[in-house]
This record gives structure tokens, C-alpha cells and sequence, in this order.
């Protein structure tokens, strides 16, 4: 293992030639730290990549989400705001190890759950990012389908298969191909696509503000129309599970950021990076989508929040295809990027000599597909607020669990070569570590055990599946990620031995082998 210090860009931690067996059953070249001179992602690059990924509909639709619940455009748009700041403090300490030792997620989750329970906490994030490909698939599937049927007509009246227009399904496959497409050429190709569509969808989201702004003379009444919960007591009740949202919209990336940042040519790189991309971008589009949205209302009589249902009322053609662009570009970069990347990984982590980064790519498509997207966003409660808050709950913990291990156990020093290898400090009991199973455990109760529903409207108890729990449930999770951080490092602490001989200076100390 070598050790280097370039300038500015901090220690950097690569493998010596033959630490690792190339036959290794834990190993294959994508889940090998990239070698410390491909670390060349720089701060524009990092940038470019929340840009890419923050530009969506789902980002554009946050805010009036906020608004229905009875905030007003100023205090939603702090809202998103605050939660971007949250949230960006567990993306740069998990973010942290990318540059140093090159390794993606579900590597660096061996150094707390063990060599084989990181399938764990990697297939937990894996089923999320699946079903999200499949959901932003649809929409991207069905913008086109709305555009190009507004642009060339009959599109809606084609014959039907499955209850849809097959001319929607050829938008959903051919998008769905395009997607994989770019992706199989590996992570080289993917920095080079969010280079050049970060500021593509920029222009695209100014265009349609200067657009409606012309044509509605100024802007509507949406941006005087008054809070509904004022600042008082009705406003915190709504605000802090609203808070906990917001947070949940990137709290996924705050787990396998690793796997982007193993990239960066320092931390320098991905600490400017994603803090000019993610917060800054985020509240800016949330203020974009209050403006066009107040200028629909002007022209329209009511507010319009859906972007591409708003573009399709022009009856300009090229505006209608450079939307088109601009909706096909933006929904890939944030595709890709948040949901096929990490299962990718993650999947070549559970089978390394069978699966590799493309295949794990292709298998994320075929289940994005399998799990028919179509039917879950047609009943948003069961998937938004039954399963992604149940699991997103859960990942929760497994960020506590990592941060607590990499931060306050190991002091950010790690033995790389133990990381592919059985029988080492992180093989713990058979490849498990029982404490970060504990706190995954408890922090998993205490984050979702208080899941509710109101009458009809969903599978828990009115009171909640543990009803003591219920008052922590709008807060899941914070609640798992501060209760499995603070277990873990409790039990990791009483357990800690002292460091393996020889390995002071790269190795921190981990549990023993048992």
C-alpha cells in the first residue's frame, strides 16, 4: 500500500502491485481503488455533476409540494434550502474516502459491516436506485410523449397495448436503451455527458422563465398569495417532516458519493465541488420553478407546476423540440448519475467474478423495468410513502453506521488490501460485523418503527406499528442516522484492540477477527 501527498490534494492511498490476488473473490477491476493517476475529476467536474443530477422534474416539482402543504414560495424555498445544507454534511464525510483511497460504496462499507455484510447495506441502496431508474424512466418516457405528440399530432391516438399507446412504449424503450447506452461506456463517458448537459439544462430551465415571462407581461399573483401556516404553531408541525423530505430527496447519495468521488484528483475537488453543486443549485432551480410556475398563473389562470405539461401548451414547434432536449438531457443526467452508478457497484460487490460495473448496469435496467414503473406512479402511496420511506428510513442508518466507522473508529485510515481479503480485521465473524448489525438494527426500529397511516390511505396502524415510536416517525431519517452513528460507536469503542503490528501508520484500528 503507498501513500502519496500531491500539493493541495492531500494524502492519496493506492495498492502496491500484488497486494491484492487477481483471483480474488472479492475483487474485480471496477471495486479496485482507481489508481491514484486516474483521480482527475476536478471542482467543475464535481459541479457538473450535481448541476446534472439537481436539474429534474422531481427537483422542479419539490416546491410545490411545499406550497400545497400551505407554505408559501419564500418558505419553501427555505426549506429546500436548509435541507441541502443538511444533507451535504454526511455527502462530504462518507465523500471523503473517494479521493483518499479510490474505493466506490459498497467497498468501503466492508470496513464497518465486514467483508460480506456490506451486501447488506449495498443491496438496500441498490433496490432504491432499481426502482427510482424504473420511476424516472416512465417520466422521462412519458415527457417525450407528450412533447413529440404535441409536435407532430396523433401520437395519443395510437392503438393501445397494455392500457398505454404503444407510441408511449417506444418513448419509454428507446429512452430506456439511450440511458444504458451511455452508461456502459463506463464512468469516463458519464463525466464527460454531465460536463457539457450541466449547462445545456441550464439554459433550457432560463429559457422557459424568459419564455413565460414575455408571454405573461410579468408575473401572477402566486408570489403574493401569503403563507397559509404563517410562522407560527401551525408552521413547525408541517415544517420539520417537510425538512425530513427534502433531506430524503439526496439522502441516497449521501451513501455511495463514493463511488463519484473516487475519482477526484483531491478532496479540494469534491468538497467545493458538491458544495457549489448541490446547495446553491437546488435552491436556485426551487427558485426557478416558483417563477415560471407564478408566470403560468398569469397566463394560464392557474398555476401549472408540471414543466413539460406547461412547454406542451406552445404551439412552437422548435420550442416544443428544444424542450424536448432539454427534458431528454435533464432526465438522464440525473438518472444515470443517482440511479444506475450505485447499483451497478453494488451488484458487481455481490458477485465481483461474475458481475462487473456493466453488467450490474444492465441488470439495474432490466429490474427498473421489471418492477413496472407505470403502475407505481399510478399509486403513489403505496411506493412514495409505503416502500421509499421505509427503506429511505433504513439508509438512514447505514450512512450512521459508515460515519461513525470511517470518522470517529478508524480516524480515516484504512488497510486497503484487508478490504479484499477473508480472514483480515474486517472479516469480523465470518465476514459480518455483529456491531454494526446491532446498530443497524436499532437504528432501523427507532427510524421506521412508528411508521402510521391515516385511516385508508395506507398498511400501518393509525397509531403506529410501535405506537411509542410514533412521534419520532416524520423524523426517520435523522433519527436512524443519529441513534445507529452513536450505537455504533459505543459498541466499537468497548471492542476496539489494539492496532495489527506494523500497520500504525496506514492501518487504523479495527475489531478483532472472531
Amino acid at each position: 500500500m503507498r501513500e502519496h501527498t500531491i500539493g493541495d490534494t492531500g494524502s492519496r492511498v493506492e495498492l502496491a502491485p500484488g497486494e491484492v490476488p487477481e483471483d480474488s473473490r472479492f475483487a474485480n477491476a471496477d471495486l479496485l481503488p482507481v489508481p491514484v493517476g486516474a483521480r482527475r475529476w476536478t471542482t467543475y467536474n464535481f459541479t457538473a455533476l450535481w448541476v446534472g443530477m439537481a436539474h429534474n422534474i422531481p427537483s422542479w416539482l419539490l416546491a410545490s409540494g411545499l406550497v400545497a402543504l400551505g407554505m408559501d414560495w419564500k418558505q419553501a424555498v427555505l426549506t429546500i434550502a436548509l435541507a441541502n445544507l443538511v444533507v451535504l454534511v454526511p455527502m462530504l464525510l462518507t465523500g471523503h474516502a473517494g479521493p483518499k483511497y479510490g474505493i466506490p460504496f459498497p467497498v468501503l462499507a466492508r470496513a464497518s459491516f465486514g467483508v460480506r455484510g456490506a451486501n447488506l447495506a449495498a443491496l438496500a441502496r441498490a433496490a432504491v436506485a432499481c426502482a427510482w431508474f424504473g420511476i424516472q424512466t416512465w417520466i422521462g418516457g412519458s415527457g417525450i410523449f407528450v412533447l413529440l405528440g404535441k409536435a407532430f399530432g396523433g401520437w395519443a391516438d395510437a392503438e393501445r397495448i397494455a392500457g398505454q399507446p404503444w407510441t408511449l412504449w417506444l418513448c419509454f424503450a428507446a429512452f430506456w436503451a439511450l440511458e444504458l447506452a451511455i452508461i456502459y461506456r463506463g464512468m469516463e463517458t458519464l463525466r464527460r455527458f454531465e460536463n457539457w448537459a450541466a449547462p445545456f439544462v441550464i439554459v433550457g430551465a432560463l429559457a422557459l422563465l424568459v419564455w413565460i415571462g414575455v408571454k405573461a407581461g410579468g408575473f401572477g399573483e402566486l408570489l403574493d398569495q401569503p403563507s397559509r401556516l404563517g410562522w407560527g404553531e401551525d408552521f413547525w408541525p408541517v415544517f420539520f417532516p417537510s425538512l425530513m423530505g427534502m433531506i430524503a430527496f439526496w439522502s441516497t447519495l449521501a451513501l455511495n458519493i463514493p463511488d463519484f468521488t473516487r475519482f477526484g484528483a483531491g478532496q479540494r475537488s469534491q468538497i467545493l465541488g458538491q458544495t457549489l453543486g448541490l446547495p446553491t443549485t437546488m435552491t436556485l432551480f426551487a427558485l426557478l420553478s416558483v417563477f415560471v410556475t407564478s408566470g403560468s398563473e398569469a397566463v394560464y389562470g392557474t398555476p401549472i407546476w408540471d414543466p413539460v405539461l406547461l412547454v406542451s401548451k406552445t404551439d412552437n414547434v422548435f420550442g416544443l423540440l428544444f424542450a424536448l432536449l432539454t427534458v431528454l438531457v435533464a432526465t438522464i443526467s440525473v438518472n444515470i448519475a443517482a440511479n444506475v452508478v450505485s447499483p451497478a457497484y453494488d451488484l458487481a460487490n455481490l458477485a465481483p467474478r461474475l458481475i462487473d460495473f456493466r453488467t450490474g448496469a444492465l441488470i439495474t435496467g432490466v429490474v427498473g423495468v421489471l418492477i413496472m414503473p407505470w403502475k407505481l406512479t399510478a399509486t403513489p402511496e403505496l411506493y412514495v410513502f409505503t416502500w421509499l420511506g421505509l427503506v429511505g428510513g433504513l439508509l438512514g442508518t447505514v450512512a450512521g453506521v459508515l460515519i461513525a466507522d470511517y470518522w470517529i473508529v478508524r480516524r480515516t485510515r484504512l488497510s486497503l488490501p484487508d478490504l479484499y481479503r477473508a480472514e483480515g480485521p474486517y472479516w469480523y465473524r465470518g465476514g459480518w460485523n455483529p456491531r454494526a448489525l446491532t446498530a443497524f438494527l436499532v437504528g432501523g426500529v427507532l427510524a421506521i418503527g412508528g411508521s402510521h397511516s391515516a385511516p385508508g390511505q395506507g398498511p400501518f396502524p393509525e397509531d403506529g406499528l410501535i405506537p411509542a415510536l410514533k412521534p419520532l416517525a416524520d423524523y426517520g431519517w435523522a433519527v436512524g442516522l443519529v441513534s445507529s452513528l452513536l450505537l455504533y460507536a459505543a459498541l466499537m469503542h468497548r471492542e476496539r484492540p489494539p492496532s495489527p503490528p506494523g500497520l500504525e501508520s496506514t492501518r487504523s484500528p479495527a475489531a478483532r477477527p472472531e
